[in-house]
Order: structure tokens, then C-alpha cells, then sequence
């Protein structure tokens, strides 16, 4: 695992927040890929991002948050599909490349378990984050890229 530190940017970002079952994310995520293209975000130009906030490996579903994101520099209008404006923050973070389904990122739990304890970094007070950098329809699951970020203090 290749882990470079990199001193991420101020991100404005329009967000579906979901909480509930992992299993059933995807369906929020669908919201905000119709809000997308309603406002003909290209994922070439507006980046697409998951802020996990709780492992759905240990969390109880009700519990279970992740606020899926399109970076978008104007403020969001209320709306039927129930996106608003987020920030994801400026700040340090360790970051590796994930190759392959997105359905689990193992890459995350290198990161927490075994990077972070020998790598004498602290955490900060955001969670953790990935940038989806191959989206679409025609992705297949072998060949999608996740970039994983690990905010840091």
C-alpha cells in the first residue's frame, strides 16, 4: 500500500446525506446522480466524493451515515431530490489509491489499522473520505479507481 500525505483543498461539495442500512445507500446516492445531471455536472470537471462517517462493517444500520458529494461551487438550492451545500475542509491527509469495486474498500481499514498506529500521525476531527475518480455507468467494478483520504492533524 502506497500512502503519500497530501495537504488537501477547501472542497465546496453538493451533498445527499444518508443515513440507514449500507446496503441500501446506493439509492441516495441515485438522488444525487439525478440532481447531477439535471444540472449537467460533468464527472469530468465536478469530482465525486463519500464522506463515511462510521465503518458499516461496526456500526448498527440505523446508525450508519455517508453524505455522497459533487463538488459544485455555487450554493444549492432547496430541491425534490434533497441535496445541499457542504464543505469538505482544507487540511492534511494520508491518501492511498484503491483499484477495483467499491462495495469494500479494504484500503480504508489498511489505513486505520495498520498505517496510522506505526505511522505517527494523529487523526483530526473530520472523517474519513473517498474521491470516486472513475464514475458512470459504463465503470465496470474491476477497473473502478477510489482515491481514500485520511484526514490528519
Amino acid at each position: 500500500m502506497d500512502v503519500i500525505i497530501i495537504d488537501f483543498p477547501e472542497t465546496k461539495v453538493a451533498v445527499v446525506e444518508y443515513r440507514g442500512a449500507p446496503e441500501l445507500e446506493y439509492e441516495a446516492a441515485k438522488k444525487l446522480i439525478a440532481w447531477r445531471m439535471e444540472h449537467r455536472l460533468s464527472p469530468a470537471i465536478h469530482q465525486s466524493y463519500g464522506i463515511h462517517f462510521d465503518d458499516p462493517v461496526t456500526t448498527p444500520p440505523e446508525r450508519y451515515r455517508v453524505d455522497f458529494c459533487v463538488s459544485h461551487d455555487d450554493e444549492v438550492e432547496i430541491n425534490s431530490y434533497g441535496v445541499v451545500s457542504k464543505l469538505i475542509p482544507a487540511g492534511r491527509c494520508a491518501v492511498v489509491r484503491y483499484l477495483g469495486p467499491r462495495d469494500n474498500i479494504t484500503a480504508a481499514r489498511e489505513l486505520y489499522e495498520n498505517w496510522l498506529p506505526s505511522s505517527g500521525e494523529k487523526l483530526r476531527d473530520f472523517p474519513i473520505f473517498f474521491h470516486y475518480v472513475n464514475v458512470g455507468p459504463d465503470i465496470k467494478p474491476a477497473e473502478m479507481i477510489t482515491d481514500v483520504y485520511l484526514p490528519l492533524c
